[in-house]
């Protein structure tokens, strides 16, 4: 697997697209209709998507609870109240199911929920895909790729920014076996903690196209 995007926390959605446009980035709104979403896309590699609250309506909590899936609501909770920036890491595969993420989970005795999620985009796209929830919370969540690949091509945006170069994600030091072994993206280093320390991307400067780093934290 690879990264497939990364989550930071947003309490106000027209505002953080603001910030984020006047900062050279282009944030497309995750839906045309009451969006709780936007993305930052790359041509390459992960993207990052602004999250105002968590995509599940308060009802369906409850049913995940009454079902036994109150560790998945668990997850939607922190994502409700986790302070504003950086938080969270997902991976993806390119397969249509998750069979080898099962065995690999199933093997190190981690239990989990598969759910259908689909979108339709500001460019009237009906983006599917499948989710993967853990029920252990410092475990990425996982999905299958897009049906229809939403990221521009050979695009670079106009503060320069190529991609996303490094990601340190923290984690339980029991847990770091299972994420190298679900993911061999050499973008996400992992270190025992919690949370997002430390993200890099790739900027091309356009004088002498040479190429450097800057962090967010």
């Amino acid at each position: 697997m690879k990264v497939s995007h990364v989550l930071y926390k947003v309490k106000n959605l027209d505002a953080s697209i603001i910030k984020f446009q006047n900062m050279g980035f282009k944030v497309e709104i995750g839906s045309k209709k009451n969006p709780h979403n936007a993305l930052i896309y790359f041509s390459d590699g992960p993207y990052i998507e602004l999250l105002n609250k968590a995509p599940v309506p308060f009802y369906i909590n409850i049913i995940l609870k009454l079902i036994g899936k109150g560790k998945v609501a668990e997850r939607f909770r922190y994502w409700k109240d986790v302070n504003e920036g950086f938080f969270g890491v997902c991976l993806e595969n390119y397969e249509t199911n998750f069979n080898k993420e099962e065995n690999i989970l199933t093997k190190n005795g981690q239990n989990y929920f598969i759910t259908n999620s689909s979108r339709t985009d500001y460019l009237n796209r009906t983006l599917k895909w499948k989710l993967l929830f853990p029920y252990e919370l410092k475990l990425p969540f996982l999905m299958t790729y897009f049906n229809i690949d939403p990221k521009p091509k050979n695009f670079i945006h106009p503060n320069g920014v190529k991609k996303i170069k490094s990601i340190s994600l923290g984690t339980d030091q029991n847990l770091i076996p299972i994420i190298n072994e679900l993911c061999d993206d050499t973008i996400l280093e992992l270190f025992i903690g919690k949370g997002i320390k430390r993200l890099t991307y790739e900027k091309v400067k356009t004088d002498d196209n040479n190429v450097f780093d800057f962090h967010s934290y």
